[in-house]
């Protein structure tokens, strides 16, 4: 007997006990993207190596480790996405959708990263991403930060999740503090770990959010990267500040918030939560004002965010706050007796036409009341409709409750879309 083949290593099948949370979580993101006037872009999975190595940097670690990357028979290479932003530029450059304009867009897909599979991050995972084009002014980047705030609400997971907020100034001013900054680690480098030591030539910002607490205490005393801000990057993130002040959105200021991608500039940010182990990042963003220039268009600012889905269903979860979604069935149509498999599809052809997103499953091979009964209160369904001959012959159906404690009754063929409709509504 030939071995049974297993799914990738990291990339997971999402089963149908699953999908009502994802399909819950996708609905509420779509949602609260089109409240704040943001339409939706799909791009390939599949792009050009160099997209992802000209935005993203060839000496981070995205780019050096973690790319799926391949010849195609062309002798062409290609990448599997590992991130949505660089992307969603290229798109918007191919299709003159950014110059000289505004645009807000948001994109959900899966990403690939060849990285050690654990809980919350895996090879395969999803993303929500949202981006805004053509806007420098910091009323946009506020704006973002609100529609994330919103999200947390939305999903009821505002009280687990913490904003960080911080600025990297402009890329000018970064690469004088580079200099500063890797001049206090070479003299401090006998305290740094090896990956530290590492980045500190590659991408040296990297390792002020370092997570060994050694390295922590290495940094003590390193220069700050607000001390080499210009006016215009003072008044920026003031004024990103001052208007999530006014929305009342608590933050907290971290001087050592850093991206892992080097397109970013000027704002950024991260929400944070300890419910989640040591995967406590469920959305980050900022701005990247040079990177549509980068990819060949003309300089446009942008701004936005990624937040992973996994870990949002994760979180939902593990926090119990999955108990009231809607279950795949609503009602399970029960059928006995000669003539009642007929009458009952028709019937339920019929509801489906006259009750909007109704989720009916008739039952199908046959089998007794107690069998039909055991797969009614299987299928998740609030109630089961029984249509066998007796109910033909009534123009009737009888309705048992599978949840709650409510009366089996009787009722005309006529008056069960109001009753469907009803369990719709909750």
């Amino acid at each position: 007997m030939s071995k049974t083949i297993q799914a990738i290593r990291g990339m997971n099948d999402c089963l149908p006990t699953e999908t009502n949370i994802w399909q819950m979580v996708e609905s509420v993101l779509r949602r609260v993207a089109s409240n704040y006037g943001f339409a939706e872009i799909r791009m390939p999975i599949v792009e050009s190596t160099a997209l992802f190595k000209r935005s993203i940097g060839e000496v981070t670690d995205i780019v050096e480790k973690e790319m799926y990357t391949f010849d195609d028979r062309n002798g062409d290479s290609l990448t599997l996405r590992p991130e949505g932003t660089a992307c969603c530029v290229r798109a918007g450059n191919q299709h003159g959708l950014l110059y000289n304009q505004e645009q807000r867009l948001w994109y959900m897909g899966p990403m690939f990263r060849h990285e050690r599979p654990q809980k919350g991050r895996y090879r395969q995972f999803h993303q929500f991403g949202l981006e805004a084009f053509g806007i420098a002014t910091p009323d946009i980047d506020a704006e973002i930060i609100l529609l994330t705030s919103r999200l947390w609400r939305e999903l009821g997971l505002n009280e687990f999740v913490t904003l960080e907020l911080n600025s990297l100034g402009s890329n000018e001013e970064r690469v004088n503090y580079r200099d500063a900054l890797v001049e206090f680690l070479t003299a401090k480098q006998d305290l740094l770990d090896e990956d530290s030591k590492r980045r500190m030539h590659t991408n040296p910002l990297r390792v002020l959010d370092s997570k060994n607490p050694e390295v922590q205490k290495a940094l003590e005393g390193a220069p700050k990267l607000a001390d080499y801000f210009g006016q215009d990057s003072l008044e920026h993130f003031e004024g990103v500040c001052q208007r999530l002040d006014d929305a009342g959105i608590e933050y907290v200021i971290n001087d050592k918030l850093v991206r892992g991608l080097d397109y970013y500039n000027r704002t950024v940010f991260e929400w944070v939560t300890d419910s989640l182990g040591s995967q406590g990042t469920v959305c980050a963003g900022g701005r990247y004002d040079g990177l549509v220039e980068q990819l060949g268009g003309k300089a446009t600012p942008g701004v936005g965010f990624a937040i992973g889905i996994e870990r949002l269903v994760l979180m939902l979860t593990s926090l119990e706050k999955v108990q009231n979604i809607r279950p795949q069935v609503d009602a399970y149509i029960i059928m006995l007796g000669e003539g009642a498999d007929t009458k009952a599809n028709a019937l339920a052809e019929q509801w489906r036409d006259e009750v909007n997103e109704i989720r009916i499953q008739c039952h199908c091979g046959g089998g007794n009341m107690k069998k039909q009964m055991k797969r009614a209160d299987k299928s998740g369904a609030q109630i089961a409709i029984i249509i066998g001959e007796d109910e033909i012959a009534n123009q009737a159906v009888t309705i048992k409750y599978l949840r709650g404690q409510h009366e089996q009754q009787s009722m005309a063929f006529a008056e069960v879309p109001s009753l469907l409709s009803n369990i719709i509504k909750g």
